[in-house]
């Protein structure tokens, strides 16, 4: 930490305190027995909120219990924000301090925490946000957007996650855990369609296959029509369709001191890669030309994209009386092909109307996938739950086996190709770790915990033909690192409704490497980052626990973050290293039975970021733009005490849900979520052109259930203000714009079993 973290931390502390302090004693009164009875529901048993059992640290604990800043998304909320088709992005916003995006479709979701992401759009790509799925780390970017149906619930850890989750995890964990086959037969289905064609069906059922075995299998299939007009080549409805399809089976053998789970999925995609909007951004502006119609595009390149990906996970459990030791064995393996228009334009218009999507020069990539394997192993050995000393101690083993291939396209002449580059990768990772909790006192507790990491890849790559002239290229790199992570975290329990905790962390990325060579003669490589990280945070329950609120507020130094400098003026992306990023904000989540009948959830975040660097220079745009930041002397961009990109200060969102009861089993209802996210740059310089406006955006679903809540029929509608955004953009050719999705109106029916 600088000289200036530790003040910055103190006055976050000193702004709270006082808050602290009264809802402690507010909370502490609320531990008396209350003086009236509890509202009732319509079954007549006390409205409450359900206790929420996570896994965050590798074993099942209460939420109010566990000392980290976490937001728990549940099934009903992903069910309401993806039911128009959308991907693992829907959880934009969705949860304090979180921010997706993506320049790449359906298939390579970009997030952020705190503030801490990537904006590296190649294969290669490493992120500061680690995403679990089912307890198997997803590492390469294309197995991060495996789809979101039958879940238990979402985890989103935030701060360094170093001890548990290891590297990669400097900005935090988004942690997956699908529904789990039991003996009891349980099930649902559901089939949707709405606008634009979209449609979506969903089921799965559970339950015992004889013996000690159960098991569970479940599906998706979304699709939505064509609904973008290309007016260069007269097709209507060319491109936004998709077609995605994915597929989970898993079975179960359950006996007294021993649990094996196997797990098999798959996913397969195809339809259009991002669509981008040619000179969709004026000059001097952040808005939209004149006259922008989502629906239409003018391109003469080409867009299609495929991906296939499947894996296997075997989690493998014995309780040895007072221990109990896991095995988890993963495979993961993925193949793309993903080709777009880049420029997004025309090179040559067939008439005068067409002339303002002319871009300078034509720009139609492919980059493809045809070899991903991934293998991972963890061996964990944990106590059973004690009164005083809890531990676990393990080791981990990840290896990755990768090959990328970079294609580009000659527009002009019959899209032939005319660049051809092949990159491969080997990466092999492990780590030993340990971590405890002790109880000093019964309302005083301490955890600890440490990670040894070490690091190795292999990289290389070919260029065997480049659409610039250059010449054959060979060239490697082989980076490695080795290093501790870990946390100290003590917590005090107020009281049964009120616990006060505050954390020290670190946590680190692994070195990158990146071989972008159709268009340089260099292979990029970044140096490992390292973050430390002060967050001292308040979980709360009250109002006869009808009421739950959780704050924190935090502070963290970064050294050398890994950071992507996009296109410019050069056309050549590169990684670099910030000597340092600072960042500092407050979060909370918020969740209550307002009356026995309406419920309210929401959360915000406050994240301020900054890089600190006056040497630090990248590229400025290439297709005109008024830049806000200094140049040095060779005309590059100093960005020294800029944001980090795609890093909105501000993040809200807010979930109400009133019911109407009905008979005796029915009631009709209405749903409504909305989010926001304050402005945000694109890019590591400031320009007035290149950054995205605040954004908010709303669902709404109204209906009716019946059986006890087993069937259920609605009428749904997402970005219900059919509001335009500019969610990214691409500055090295045009002022090319990515927007958000139009609004779409459907109906669903549920049926549970």
């Amino acid at each position: 930490m600088t000289a200036a973290s530790p003040t910055r931390f103190a006055l976050l502390a000193l702004s709270i305190a006082s808050a602290l302090a009264v809802g402690t004693t507010a909370f502490a009164q609320d531990a008396n027995p209350p003086a009236t009875a509890p509202a009732k529901g319509q079954n007549g048993k006390p409205v409450q909120l359900e206790t929420v059992n996570v896994t965050a640290e590798k074993r099942v604990e209460n939420l109010q219990k566990v000392p980290v800043s976490m937001t728990v998304v549940t099934p009903e909320q992903i069910s309401n924000y993806g039911q128009a088709g959308d991907t693992v992005l829907q959880l934009a916003g969705r949860a304090p301090s979180v921010y997706a995006e993506t320049s790449y479709g359906r298939e390579f979701p970009r997030f952020y925490i705190r503030g801490l992401g990537n904006s590296d759009f190649d294969l290669n790509a490493s992120q500061p946000v680690s995403m679990v799925y089912d307890d198997i780390v997803q590492e390469n970017p294309i197995l991060k957007g495996f789809p979101l149906f039958d879940l238990q619930q979402v985890e989103v850890l935030r701060g360094p996650q170093g001890t548990l989750f290891g590297r990669n995890s400097p900005a935090g964990v988004i942690k997956f855990d699908s529904v789990k086959p039991s003996q009891e037969t349980s099930g649902y289905a559901k089939a949707s369609y709405g606008t634009k064609g979209t449609a979506n069906a969903e089921a799965a059922l559970g339950g015992s296959l004889g013996g000690n075995w159960s098991g569970r299998v479940s599906a998706l299939a979304q699709h939505r029509d064509g609904w973008i007009d290309n007016d260069y080549t007269g097709k209507k409805d060319a491109l936004g369709g998709y077609n995605d399809r994915a597929v989970r089976l898993q079975a179960m053998y359950d006996v007294q001191d021993f649990n094996a789970l196997i797990n098999v999925h798959a996913r397969w995609l195809d339809g259009s890669a991002m669509v981008n909007r040619a000179n969709a951004i004026p000059l001097g502006s952040d808005s939209f030309v004149p006259g922008f119609n989502r629906d239409v595009v003018y391109q003469d390149g080409k867009n299609r994209q495929h991906l296939f990906t499947w894996g296997s996970n075997v989690h493998l459990t014995w309780n040895l009386g007072d221990y109990t030791f896991t095995s988890i064995t993963g495979f993961e393996k993925a193949d793309t092909y993903s080709l777009g228009d880049v420029d997004g334009g025309i090179a040559i218009p067939l008439n005068p109307s067409q002339d303002k999507y002319v871009t300078p020069f034509p720009s139609e990539t492919a980059d493809a996938l045809p070899h991903d394997r991934q293998i991972t192993q963890e061996f964990r050995l944990a106590s059973n739950p004690q009164d005083r000393l809890n531990w676990q101690v393990g080791t981990y083993y990840f290896n990755e086996n990768i090959a990328i291939v970079n294609y580009d396209y000659n527009t002009l002449n019959n899209h032939v190709m005319d660049g051809y580059a092949q990159q491969s990768q080997k990466t092999t990772a492990w780590a030993v770790f340990g971590s405890t909790d002790y109880h000093l006192t019964d309302d005083f507790d301490v955890r600890a915990g440490a990670r040894w990491s070490h690091d190795s890849r292999d990289f290389h790559v070919d260029r065997i033909l480049s659409p610039i002239g250059g010449g054959p290229l060979s060239l490697s790199a082989n980076p490695h690192d080795s290093r501790w992570s870990g946390d100290l975290t003590g917590t005090w329990e107020v009281n049964n409704n009120v616990n006060v905790y505050g954390r020290i962390a670190n946590g680190f990325r692994a070195p990158s490497v990146q071989g972008r060579v159709l268009f340089a003669d260099f292979i990029s490589q970044a140096k490992p980052e390292t973050i430390t990280s002060y967050e001292l945070g308040i979980k709360t329950t009250g109002m006869d626990n009808r009421l739950r609120f959780n704050a924190d507020i935090f502070d963290y130094t970064m050294h050398n973050q890994q950071l992507t400098a996009v296109g410019g003026d050069n056309n050549v992306t590169r990684l670099v290293n910030a000597k340092e990023t600072q960042g500092h904000g407050a979060e909370f989540d918020l969740e209550a039975y307002v009356t026995p009948n309406f419920v309210l959830t929401g959360g915000g975040s406050y994240n301020h970021t900054k890089l600190k660097d006056p040497t630090l220079a990248v590229a400025p745009c290439g297709a005109g733009c008024t830049i806000l930041n200094p140049l040095d002397a060779n005309g590059n961009v100093l960005i020294n005490g800029n944001s980090l990109p795609n890093a909105p200060e501000w993040i809200g969102n807010v979930t109400a849900r009133y019911g109407i009861p009905y008979g005796e089993s029915g009631e009709f209802f209405v749903y409504t979520d909305w989010s926001y996210r304050s402005e945000v740059n694109f890019f590591l310089y400031d320009s007035e052109e290149f950054r995205g406006k605040p954004m908010l955006q709303g669902g709404v679903r109204v209906g009716y259930n019946w059986d006890f809540g087993k069937r259920e029929i609605a009428l749904y509608g997402r970005n219900i203000t059919n509001k335009q955004y500019i969610t990214g953009a691409i500055d090295f050719n045009n002022r090319t714009a990515f927007v958000n999705d139009p609004r779409i109106i459907g109906v669903e029916f549920r049926t549970d079993f």
